[in-house]
């Protein structure tokens, strides 16, 4: 029986994509200026959405990682993404624009499908009965037709969940080459069947020559997953940190957390809340009218100390904290609300203590939280409320497709330019792209220099990884948003952010990092990108 190996669609995003001046945050009920007045707002929207959402396929080049450190360009077109009901299938195509050094390795990030709106990820399905092969094409080990040649287009697809929710656009991101936005989905009852191989398209690996005469177009089997599959474990999270001075929202999924800094609270070593705290509260109830999910109406109170002292008396004022917060959301909210209150004293650090920054740290870990839970396609807590800043989603539709456009500027670092490109604004999410580009004449590995960038007392798990130092600030408000992360069903964490591997000399290397999206009306924000330092002014499109 023959050797197969899965088709590798994580060859296949591209990445140099950007938006171009086109902005989608338009007003796509009341028309534009100018429009014909006897237009509806039906028709008016209808017209904008055609115009603004251009139809597959979509084309674009990148650069992917191979054996050995190197790299390869190659030009990847979205052919169709179809849903049944149960699962996404999704038909690419890519060809390689130069001879192959190697094969392609594990080092490109995976395949990822996103709905930019709930934050929900879909990541490829695997074959637990086949080696834990990919679902989708497949090649037989020693054949020729490898999709390894130089000029030969190869068709590839990859199955995924499908969405909790049915959504019209859908985002793609991975292999370490970028964000792909506005990819339309096409409802089906069964997917469109793979044309079968020709015996001109597929030969046997008992049969095959050493060096066949390429076909113009190959095609390989496919592995369609049967109904019924259990795709929660593909089925991922958004987990996004925002951070304010008097409180900081975590939101993964359903569930949302707002953390209060008990230091604007509490006095040290007290329970009782300070004067301050009346106004944060407040804040906090407002907030909790406007997030809680429908039908919902249960909130947990959390008090949290930081690491020093014993455990049972942080024990017990973590405990006091928490009572002495409900105490005052219920002055705020009356019935409206059920409240569960508990105590964690030092158990869950959010901040690593110890460090050069650790009086920051303990100011981070002492905290009173409030978890609840929230809609998927929740866009409450926006413009014109009186709630916490932090606590906001701003959500704005689905970033379309659009063509490249230049860097806004670029900034450098021990060799390493780093071109920084214009924001996407895709659903509740900001997709940053950046190109980093080895300005020397030899291959060197990026000296990206994290940890001297972070902010003192950040949460470590928002500043790990090769774009981990990146975060935004709102530039009037403070606000800091932290790149965000896949959670996982394991309760693992993935950072929503691509490595940066070895740069050859020249070439420029892309990669995004998302974050939690601002105000719709806020058009640009400063970028603190790691080492690369502060830049002000990044547009957002």
């Amino acid at each position: 029986m023959s050797t197969r190996l899965t088709g590798t669609v994580g060859a296949a995003v591209a990445l140099s994509l950007l938006l171009s001046s086109c902005g989608i945050i338009r007003d796509l009920t009341g028309g534009e200026p100018g429009a014909d007045p006897e237009t509806t707002a039906e028709e008016e929207a209808a017209a904008v959405e055609e115009a603004s959402y251009p139809e597959l396929p979509f084309v674009r080049q990148a650069r992917m990682s191979v054996e050995d450190g190197n790299d390869v360009q190659f030009e990847l077109t979205i052919n169709s993404l179809e849903n049944n009901g149960e699962y996404l299938m999704l038909e690419v195509e890519h060809d390689f624009l130069e001879p192959l050094p190697g094969t392609v390795t594990g080092r490109n990030a995976p395949v990822r499908l996103v709905d930019p709106i709930s934050g929900e990820v879909m990541r490829g399905l695997r074959d637990a009965e086949n080696n834990d092969e990919n679902y989708g094409t497949y090649f037989v080990l020693g054949d020729p037709f490898m999709p390894t040649h130089e000029g030969l287009p190869t068709t590839l697809r990859r199955y995924f969940p499908a969405p909790s929710e049915d959504v019209e656009y859908l985002s793609l991101t991975g292999a370490g080459v970028g964000h792909m936005p506005g990819i339309p989905v096409t409802y089906v009852d069964e997917f469109t069947e793979a044309p079968e191989p020709t015996a001109d398209q597929y030969i046997d690996p008992d049969t095959f020559v050493q060096d066949p005469e390429l076909p113009e177009e190959i095609w390989y089997p496919d592995n369609v997953p049967e109904p019924g599959l259990d795709t929660s474990a593909y089925l991922q999270s958004i987990e996004s940190f925002v951070d304010s001075p008097t409180a900081s929202t975590t939101r993964s999924g359903d569930q949302e957390t707002i953390a209060l800094h008990s230091d604007n609270m509490f006095e040290v070593d007290e329970s009782e809340p300070t004067a301050e705290a009346a106004e944060t509260i407040r804040q906090a109830a407002q907030s909790l009218r406007e997030n809680l999910g429908p039908d919902v109406d249960e909130v947990t109170v959390i008090g949290h100390t930081d690491g020093q002292g014993a455990a049972d008396y942080n024990q017990t004022l973590s405990e006091q904290r928490a009572e002495a917060a409900r105490a005052l959301l219920e002055e705020e909210l009356g019935d409206e609300f059920t409240f569960v209150t508990e105590g964690r004293g030092a158990t869950e650090l959010l901040a690593e203590e110890g460090g050069a920054d650790d009086e920051e740290s303990r100011a981070r870990n002492r905290r009173v939280e409030f978890a609840y839970q929230v809609p998927l396609d929740d866009t409450a807590g926006e413009e014109g409320s009186e709630g916490l800043d932090s606590a906001k989603r701003h959500v704005a539709p689905p970033a379309p497709y659009f063509e490249n456009t230049e860097p806004f500027t670029t900034v450098s670092h021990n060799d390493v330019d780093l071109h920084v490109y214009p924001m996407v604004r895709d659903g509740a999410y900001l997709v940053q792209m950046v190109g980093f580009q080895n300005s020397t004449l030899q291959e060197l590995e990026a000296d990206l220099d994290v940890d001297e960038a972070v902010i003192p007392g950040s949460p470590a798990q928002y500043t790990e990884g090769t774009m981990g130092g990146f975060r935004l600030e709102e530039p009037d408000t403070g606000i800091i948003r932290y790149v965000v992360r896949i959670h996982m069903l394991d309760g693992e964490y993935e950072d929503f952010a691509d490595e940066i591997n070895t740069l050859a000399p020249g070439e420029q290397y892309f990669a995004i990092a998302v974050f939690p999206a601002p105000a719709l009306d806020i058009t640009e924000m400063t970028l603190y990108a790691g080492a690369f330092g502060e830049v002000a002014g990044v547009p957002i499109q």
